[in-house]
């Protein structure tokens, strides 16, 4: 019998698994687990083009939804793409830079992978717009079965109610979001399985559905109306993609463990209970589900389900939070303020500039489109798109990163495309009638990464050749050392072989270096708390210049970060107590991106003028100036077009500053900001 601290170490163990999971039924399956709600009624209208309930197209439609369950989300997602995670991190993002580090010595295909995470990425982001939008105004619209006399101006305001309410939570974090949603959710599932179950048990003859075959010979029988009614199947696996978002938020584990238990039993019996039910009552097609409960039961399944389709946006804000932030790290997005909502899990996060525009931009659709069926053509699209861009990497992954044999690579690939091609192709149909929104928004967004990469790529170069290393600057003052005056000058800046730029700029307009001179790097380490004994570590730094030290600041993602406090401690620590660190000047260096106007940057002069930011903190700007006549006047440092330098400029101004910066005393904080004209 093992010891009570093993039990209790296993026992606390199941206990965070099955918190997890409960977690991640409330978030991850939302957007999947409420498909039973419309797919079946959408596939029987195939675009108002009616499907006749006969057994033969029944048995079709229903193999159809169980196999592409078990194919796309089990086999492809649950199973194999789960195993792609990045570090911990999920997403179409982190499986194109995990692929991108796994294929060594192919320049071209890698670099068509970035690009293929970067668009599906985009487009993960339309699909978190219109997923909270439809399944919102759907779930509104669903009132008018027991109620049909709520008049059409009630759906949108209380539409855009709900949603409010829905992205004012998610301040909470998933964790908390997902404690609250993850029992509705299992009750959902569970109605899912129970409202079936009395259909099934009174027409059997539907278990034969579970054979392939049947969609097969719906496909060869029927070929035009099955490949329109796969624009509306491929509705039974939005939220596949979510699924793999979410890994950051909750773990594969939890994920694959509630697929397997909960989600996909729970969802295969609501498909055959409502086959069944169409089999015994043909006339049911005009809405196969909430005709699996009596009459008197319609109610309080609508309410259910408003609060279920609630639930499913969930999973793709949630997603879209850990897409944005793996998409700010690779250099894709600006800054952005993220803020760690669980002390044990990194990857739950919230996102407020996220958040507030996807609320923004997801009000704007709720508010022009209106009603749930014109958007419905809208969906789709996106969510096919990502699949296939998702099996590309997946199929770059197994054969060269998990080396799998070039057969077997190949058989994958067969398998996926022969049902994700097909669906691809009878969503591109959708274009016309709505599809083009997802792509407008992935348009919009691409515009905006490839415009920050390629500014921020030349910001670089342009610091390259400005900046100069420590070794450099402190050579270059050896011979005739600089005047001393007395102080003590800390210099946040996080690169330890190089000078911020606020000393350099502050010892060639004053010719001089204070008595103490401290850089300071911030660190934030893979782990939610440092021990503060351990947080920091000093590097003294020898040369003929004394009295310049680099200290290293290292913080967990989920502590509070008192810089100046932690400072003090470090003084104390190293013996550091005559620098008096208590009443040190601190100096930050800022590059304030600007478009040029029809000038370049001049190499060698530099002019610094004083402005004033705020009242308690004053601020240096060094501007660069030229001078001469038209013809010599340069063009802008980088070839890019006008619309793009004004967007990338515009998009570095709302760049979030590190939130660390508000612990500093605003009356000893200088900051001197180096403006750069792009």
């Amino acid at each position: 019998m093992p010891p009570p601290s093993v039990r209790s170490c296993s026992v606390t163990k199941r206990k965070g698994l099955a918190g997890l999971s409960l977690a991640a039924l409330g978030v991850a399956f939302g957007d999947i687990g409420t498909s039973p709600l419309y797919v079946i009624r959408a596939v029987l209208g195939v675009h108002s083009g009616a499907v006749d309930p006969t057994p033969a197209n029944i048995y079709g439609i229903i193999s159809a939804l169980i196999w592409i369950l078990f194919v796309v989300v089990t086999f492809k997602y649950v199973t194999l793409v789960l195993r792609a995670d990045n570090d911990g991190e999920g997403g179409i993002i982190a499986l194109a830079t995990l692929v991108r580090e796994r294929v060594t010595g192919r320049r071209k295909l890698t670099s068509a992978l970035i690009f293929g995470g970067m668009f599906g990425a985009a487009l993960f982001f339309g699909d978190a717009v219109i997923t909270p939008a439809i399944s919102v105004l759907s779930a509104i619209e669903g009132l008018r079965v027991p109620f049909p006399e709520i008049p059409s101006a009630v759906i949108v305001p209380a539409a855009l109610t709900i949603l409010t309410l829905l992205f004012v939570t998610q301040r909470f974090g998933t964790a908390k979001v997902g404690r609250v949603f993850g029992p509705a959710m299992l009750i959902w599932f569970t109605t899912l399985a129970v409202i079936a179950l009395p259909h099934v048990a009174s027409n059997p003859r539907i278990l034969l559905a579970l054979s392939p075959h049947y969609a097969v010979l719906f496909a060869i029988h029927q070929p035009f109306i099955a490949f329109l009614a796969l624009g509306a199947v491929v509705l039974a696996v939005t939220g596949a993609e979510a699924l793999y978002a979410d890994i950051a938020h909750f773990g594969r584990r939890p994920i694959q463990l509630v697929w397997f238990t909960v989600a996909l039993p729970a969802l295969v019996l609501n498909y055959l209970g409502q086959g069944a039910n169409l089999l015994s009552h043909p006339q049911a097609a005009r809405d196969p589900f909430f005709t699996l409960v009596p009459e008197r039961f319609a109610p309080l399944l609508v309410v259910l389900a408003t609060v279920a389709t609630v639930v499913a946006s969930e999973a793709v804000i949630s997603g879209a939070y850990s897409i944005a932030r793996q998409a700010s790290r690779l250099g894709y997005l600006p800054h952005l303020r993220v803020r760690h909502t669980s002390a044990t899990a990194a990857g739950q996060i919230y996102l407020p500039g996220v958040n507030t525009m996807l609320f923004c931009v997801v009000a704007v659709v709720v508010f022009v489109f209106g009603d749930s069926e014109r958007l419905s053509a809208a969906y789709g699209l996106a969510v096919t798109t990502d699949f296939l861009l998702t099996t590309a990497m997946l199929l770059a992954l197994t054969r060269y990163g998990w080396k799998w044999r070039a057969g077997a690579t190949i058989g994958l690939g067969a398998i996926l495309g022969a049902i994700e091609l097909p669906l691809f192709a009878a969503n591109i149909a959708k274009i016309p009638t709505g599809g083009w929104l997802p792509l407008f928004i992935a348009g919009a967004l691409m515009l905006v990464m490839t415009t920050w990469r390629r500014g921020e790529f030349h910001i670089k170069l342009i610091r390259a050749q400005r900046e100069e290393t420590l070794a450099d600057f402190l050579g270059r003052y050896e011979a005739r050392p600089p005047r001393r005056v007395p102080g003590t000058i800390i210099y946040p800046h996080s690169f330890q072989q190089s000078v911020p730029f606020a000393l350099r700029a502050q010892t060639q307009l004053s010719a001089s270096l204070p008595d103490h001179v401290m850089l300071l790097a911030i660190k934030t380490a893979p782990t939610p708390h440092v021990d503060p004994a351990e947080r920091a570590t000093l590097r003294r730094i020898t040369s003929d210049l004394p009295g310049i030290i680099h200290l290293t600041l290292t913080y967990g993602f989920i502590d509070n970060r008192d810089i100046p406090a932690d400072v003090s401690a470090a003084a104390a620590k190293f013996g550091l107590a005559s620098w008096k660190l208590a009443e040190a000047t601190w100096v930050l260096s800022h590059i304030d991106v600007r478009r040029a106007r029809g000038t370049r940057r001049c190499p060698r002069q530099s002019e610094y003028t004083a402005t004033q930011e705020r009242p308690a903190t004053q601020k240096y700007s060094a501007t660069r100036e030229c001078s001469g006549t038209r013809e010599n006047a340069p063009t802008p440092i980088a070839p890019m077009a006008a619309w793009r330098r004004k967007l990338f400029a515009e998009t570095a101004r709302h760049s979030a500053s590190p939130a660390w910066r508000e612990s500093l005393p605003a009356e000893r904080t200088l900051e001197i900001s180096h403006t750069v004209a792009i």
